[in-house]
C-alpha cells in the first residue's frame, strides 16, 4: 500500500520548477504557471483565479498562492464522491521552504522532550513495531476556508469553499507512541514541527501544540498512508499529524519533531496566530476587535450543496435530486434540513451512508418547483449535541470559521 519512496528530487523538480514548488532550492522558478488551462471564478469580488494543472500528483486545482502552494479544491469535486479524491486534496503550507524530495529511508520523526525514552521512528518501524495500524474517516478543513465570502472583508487568503476535504486515513494512533516514550509527570502539552521551514531567518517556525490529554486520547495519530496510498508530497508526505475534528492547522505535514512539554507551548503560531474570540460564537460586531481570544479548536457544523451551483437553471414540474454533505467536529450529524422558499419552510433530507463522526455526511432530497421563476435553496445541518447553524453570518478578524446557513440561487423555466 505505501511505496518505499516518495517521488525522486529530478522528477518533482522537473514537474514543479515553474510552479513555485521549489523554495529554498536555489532559486528556481516560484512564479505562475506559464499557461494555465483556465480561470476558476469564485463567488465573490475579485474572484477571479487560475485555475492550474502540472502540480505533481494533483489534477487541475485552484491556484490560491504560489510560494507556498496554496491550491483550493474545485467545488464541484465534492459531487463527486463523499470521499475527496487525493489528487484534488486541497493544499495549504505556511512556510515557502517545502521538502520536494524525501530519503524515506533517512526519514526520522523523534519523539523527545519530557520522556523517558526518546524516540527516532522510521516509517518502517512505525508500521511494523507500534501495533496495528487504524482507520479513520476524517474531514481536515483549513480554518480560513471561505473566508473570501466574509463581509466586511478581512485580510488573508481568500478562498471559496475549497480548502476542505474527506479522506480515510491510515496509521498509528498518538498514544501508542507517546506511551513507548514514556510521558514524565507535570506534562502539559505535546508540539509538534514539520519538515518546512522559512525562507527569512525571523519568521517564526510552524510549530503547534495539543493539550497532553487530547495528544493521548486515541484519536489523534501520525498517518502514512490517504485513501489506502501514500500521501500525496503535497499532503505531507510520509507521515503527517491526523487531529480529527480539529482546523487543519494543527494537522502538520512531514513530520519530523514531537516534543512533550511540561509548559504550554508559546510560539507564534499558537499564542499569536489563529486565535479566534473567546466567546460562544467565536464572532464579534463586524470592523470591531475581540477583547480575549483563544486558539482555534474544533470545527463548527457545516452543510453544502454540491449538486447544483449558484445561477443554475431547472425544469418547472420535475422533480430535481438535490444532494450534499454535512459535517462537524465529532459529534456527528443528527439530521439536515432543506428549504426552498429562502428559509421560509423546511424539510428534512436523507442521510446517506454513516462514515464516522468525525467524516462528511451525505443528505439528498427530491425538490420539484412548481412554477417558474427563481427559488432560493437553503441547507442547515444539526450535530447530536443539538449545535446548528446561524442564518446569518458570523464575523471575526481573522476570518476563521465561517458556517452561514449557505444560499444556492435556481431559476425554473
Amino acid at each position: 500500500m505505501v511505496s518505499s519512496k516518495a517521488p525522486g528530487r529530478r522528477q518533482f523538480l522537473r514537474q514543479a520548477g515553474s510552479l513555485g514548488l521549489a523554495s529554498g532550492l536555489g532559486g528556481a522558478t516560484l512564479d505562475a504557471l506559464a499557461a494555465a488551462p483556465g480561470t476558476a471564478t469564485l463567488p465573490f469580488p475579485n474572484g477571479e483565479r487560475d485555475l492550474v494543472s502540472g502540480y505533481p500528483q494533483k489534477r487541475a486545482m485552484i491556484r490560491q498562492t504560489t510560494r507556498p502552494p496554496q491550491l483550493e479544491t474545485p467545488f464541484q469535486v465534492f459531487n463527486e464522491s463523499i470521499i475527496t479524491p487525493n489528487d484534488a486534496f486541497f493544499v495549504r503550507y505556511h512556510l515557502a521552504n517545502i521538502p520536494t524530495s524525501i530519503d524515506v529511508a533517512k526519514y526520522r520523526i523523534k519523539v523527545g522532550g519530557l520522556v523517558t525514552k526518546p524516540l527516532e521512528i522510521s516509517v518502517d518501524d512505525l508500521k511494523k513495531n507500534y501495533g496495528k495500524p487504524v482507520d479513520i474517516v476524517a474531514v481536515t478543513q483549513c480554518s480560513g476556508n471561505s473566508r473570501g465570502f466574509f463581509l466586511p472583508r478581512v485580510g488573508g487568503g481568500q478562498s471559496g469553499n475549497g480548502a476542505m476535504g474527506n479522506a480515510r486515513w491510515t496509521g498509528i494512533p498518538l498514544k501508542r507512541i507517546l506511551e513507548k516514550a514514556g510521558v514524565g509527570a507535570g506534562a502539559r502539552q505535546v508540539s509538534f514541527e514539520g519538515l518546512d521551514r522559512p525562507v527569512l531567518p525571523a519568521t517564526p517556525e510552524f510549530v503547534k501544540a495539543l493539550d497532553i490529554a487530547h495528544a493521548m486520547d486515541g484519536e489523534v495519530m501520525l498517518a502514512f498512508a490517504m485513501n489506502g496510498a501514500d500521501l500525496p508530497m503535497l499532503n505531507g508526505y510520509p507521515v503527517r499529524l491526523i487531529v480529527p475534528g480539529y482546523y487543519g492547522t494543527y494537522w502538520v505535514k512531514h513530520i519530523a519533531d514531537i516534543k512533550v512539554l511540561d509548559h504550554e507551548f508559546d510560539g507564534f503560531w499558537m499564542k499569536t496566530a489563529y486565535r479566534i474570540p473567546d466567546n460562544e460564537t467565536a464572532s464579534v460586531e463586524p470592523g470591531t476587535a475581540p477583547a480575549k481570544t483563544r486558539p482555534i479548536g474544533r470545527y463548527n457544523v457545516r452543510s453544502f450543496i454540491t449538486s447544483l451551483a449558484d445561477g443554475a437553471g431547472v425544469q418547472k414540474g420535475k422533480p430535481v435530486a438535490v444532494k450534499g454533505i454535512a459535517f462537524d467536529g465529532g459529534k456527528g450529524i443528527r439530521s439536515v434540513q432543506f428549504s426552498a422558499d429562502g428559509g421560509k419552510t423546511w424539510k428534512n433530507a436523507t442521510l446517506g451512508k454513516d462514515l464516522g463522526p468525525y467524516s462528511f455526511r451525505e443528505w439528498r432530497i427530491a425538490f420539484t418547483p412548481e412554477h417558474a421563476g427563481a427559488y432560493e435553496l437553503k441547507v442547515r445541518a444539526t450535530n447530536n449535541a443539538g449545535q446548528t447553524q446561524p442564518m446569518e453570518a458570523l464575523w471575526n478578524p481573522a476570518g476563521y470559521m465561517r458556517n452561514v446557513v449557505e444560499t444556492v440561487r435556481v431559476n425554473a423555466a
